[in-house]
Parts: structure tokens; C-alpha cells; sequence
């Protein structure tokens, strides 16, 4: 069974130019550097470093990964300033252990040199667009390739042993929040899901993500938080 606990992405263009999504903890970039070789590439290929949200296991190798590329951090702008400071997002305080962290864990600070937006096209990956699903963070980010049709979730579900689920609701910084934005990932057209925690889905992926979205589990989470 595959497991897929920490997932960074690399987008090639037709030109050869490669954004990294997500660069995972502080022990990543050496992976991240294997398989950029695997696929005939290199950190001078590399163009952008895209961050989907602040948490430290998306953005721990992101300070490295800037050191070998010579490129900073793109961002949602709601997430920008926990990047650039290396300070970890507010925790849920509506539970006890989010009461307790108050924080997420630190990380390396990281350049920011693009701030994202709500339904922003990025000019990669035949039009990468930026889907803000806030509620793990503040400025968490899903996203949308149009050719192949893939949806990249972030943190806003996760697919932990092959079973969709919500995040771990201390480590959001608004739980409830988090539940009721991830609605606008069944109203998206794509082919393939990929998450961040967990494996990708190939075959009927939109409809796994809606009957995840409306199944009597999740609904009654999002009535009882």
C-alpha cells in the first residue's frame, strides 16, 4: 500500500523550464535534487518555487532549494508573510492543542519574491491556476492544471493509506473554515487528483473528491466541528 506521507511536485514546461511545488522538510531538497537529475534537469531549470501554503512540511526545504536554484518563494499573499518571517501560522484555538501550540512549527525564512491570488493564471504548465482553499492556513492555496487536467490539493484534503480525509483539525488555523472552502474542489474539471498527504487518484478522481465532499462523514464534521 502506498503511503506518499510528504509529496512535492516538479512541473516541466515544453522548454524545459521546472516550478517546484512544494518543497517539503528541511531533509527534502537532496531528493528533490535526485529526481530534478532523473528527469534530465538541473537547479538552474528551475524558475519558480511554488508554495502552497506555510507549514513547515511544504516549506522546510524551501530555504535550501532557493539557495540551489537562486529563486525565492511564490506564495498566496495571506501566507507570504509566515514564509518570509520563517514563523509558523496560527493554530485552531477553538481546540485544545491549538490553544497550546498557538503556532505552527517554525522553518527557515524564505524570499518571497510573488504574492498569489484567488484564480490568478500562472504562465507554466499550459496556465496553472491558483485556487485559495484558506482554513489550514490562512493563505493555503489548491491548483489547477489545465493539459493533463490535474488537481493538486495542497493540504486542503488529504489521502493518508488511500482514504480521503480532513487534515488534522489543531494544525489549521481555522478548521471549520478549512471544510467548507475545500466545497469549491468538487466544482473544478480535472482527470487526476494529487495530494500532498497521500496518493494520487487516477481513475474517477472528481467524483471520488465530490462523494468525499458530500459523504455523511464529512457533512457531519462540518456541522459538528
Amino acid at each position: 500500500m502506498r503511503w506518499d506521507l510528504i509529496n512535492s511536485f516538479l512541473l516541466r514546461d515544453e522548454d524545459g523550464q521546472i516550478t517546484i511545488v512544494d518543497a517539503g522538510l528541511r531533509s527534502a531538497p537532496d531528493r528533490l535534487l535526485q529526481a530534478l537529475d532523473e528527469i534530465g534537469s538541473g537547479p538552474s531549470d528551475v524558475t519558480r518555487i511554488l508554495l502552497t501554503h506555510a507549514h513547515v512540511d511544504h516549506v522546510g526545504g524551501a530555504a535550501q532549494m532557493a539557495r540551489h536554484t537562486g529563486r525565492g518563494a511564490s506564495v498566496h499573499a495571506e501566507d507570504a508573510p509566515y514564509v518570509a518571517s520563517g514563523k509558523g501560522p496560527p493554530t485552531d484555538r477553538s481546540t485544545i492543542l491549538g490553544r497550546l501550540l498557538r503556532s505552527g512549527a517554525a522553518a527557515q525564512a524564505v524570499p518571497v519574491v510573488e504574492e498569489l491570488s484567488d484564480g490568478q493564471v500562472l504562465p507554466l504548465a499550459g496556465g496553472l491556476r491558483v485556487l485559495h482553499t484558506p482554513g489550514h492556513t490562512p493563505g493555503h492555496i489548491s491548483l489547477l492544471l489545465p493539459d493533463p487536467r490535474i488537481l493538486i490539493t495542497g493540504d486542503a484534503i488529504w489521502n493518508m493509506r488511500s482514504r480521503m480525509t480532513w487534515p488534522v483539525a489543531p494544525f489549521c488555523s481555522d478548521w471549520a473554515l478549512t471544510r467548507r472552502t475545500a466545497a469549491v474542489l468538487a466544482d473544478q474539471d480535472y482527470d487526476i487528483v494529487a495530494f500532498t498527504h497521500g496518493p494520487e487518484i487516477r481513475q474517477g478522481a472528481r467524483d471520488a473528491v465530490r462523494g468525499f465532499l458530500r459523504s455523511p462523514r464529512s457533512v457531519r464534521s462540518l456541522l459538528r466541528p
